[in-house]
């Protein structure tokens, strides 16, 4: 009988078992919460700014539709607030992107590329000089510019207004910089090894991946223009892309 009286547990080590019961519980229910958060922010949020982006992207394209075009060495006019154009990148493999103005997150967050308005402004493609400076996610709400370790110097990006194709050459990119480097985005972005005015573009994400610690920098140069036909048909460089 005093045998079978040791084996039973006492109260204390029944509360012990409970504790650390319940300690597990918790523990696979945070591991459960946490899941459901990652998903929502890498994959759900990109579902929503897609969905937002295509959306605004189809009602600017049908605005152009319905505008008529400025005439021939004329800055366009539009809205900026719904976008200005679609930036074409083919080594990122994104499709088109469209682009508005301002960074804020209320903009980023709707799966498109803002143009800078502060701390430097960003030139316009049509100016005659000056740097057109873009920033985008790369995670979650549409991560436009995730895959931007993938461009290389050489490579092409594009940028379609309602009339003109402006086709940049990749020459420099910076793996990583502080995310207060406002120098990267200068008229003249002497960090790339410009060293004269030109018509500049630059493009700008966070980096690593799933941080916003520093920031990942590409630039390009103009490297020419092209009119846009009536059947909208694309530069060579963007063949197949």
């Amino acid at each position: 009988m005093s045998s079978s009286f040791a084996a039973r547990p006492g109260r204390a080590a029944r509360w012990m078992l409970a504790g650390f019961s319940l300690f597990g519980e918790l523990l696979i229910t945070a591991g459960i919460v946490l899941g459901l958060f990652v998903a929502y922010s890498l994959w759900w949020t990109n579902v929503v700014a897609n969905q937002e982006a295509r959306r605004d992207g189809d009602a600017v394209r049908e605005q152009w539709q319905r505008q008529e075009p400025t005439e021939p060495g004329q800055p366009p006019v539009y809205d900026a607030e719904d976008g200005i154009g679609f930036l074409h990148v083919p080594a990122m493999n994104e499709g088109e992107i469209l682009v508005k103005e301002g960074i804020d997150l209320d903009i980023l967050n709707g799966g498109v590329a803002g143009y800078y308005d502060e701390p430097v402004e960003s030139a316009m493609p049509w100016d005659e000089e000056g740097n057109f400076s873009l920033a985008a996610h790369r995670d979650g709400h549409g991560a436009k510019f995730h895959d931007i370790h993938k461009v290389d110097e050489g490579d092409t990006i594009v940028f379609e207004t309602q009339d003109t194709w402006y086709i940049y050459t990749v020459y420099s990119t910076l793996p990583s910089t502080s995310r207060y480097n406002t120098a990267v985005l200068d008229p003249v972005p002497t960090e790339s090894g410009a060293t004269e005015p030109g018509r500049y573009i630059t493009l700008t994400t966070c980096t690593p991946i799933y941080t916003s610690t520093y920031r990942y920098i590409v630039w390009g140069e103009l490297e020419r223009t092209e009119p846009v036909d009536e059947e909208r048909t694309p530069p060579p460089e963007l063949a197949g892309s």
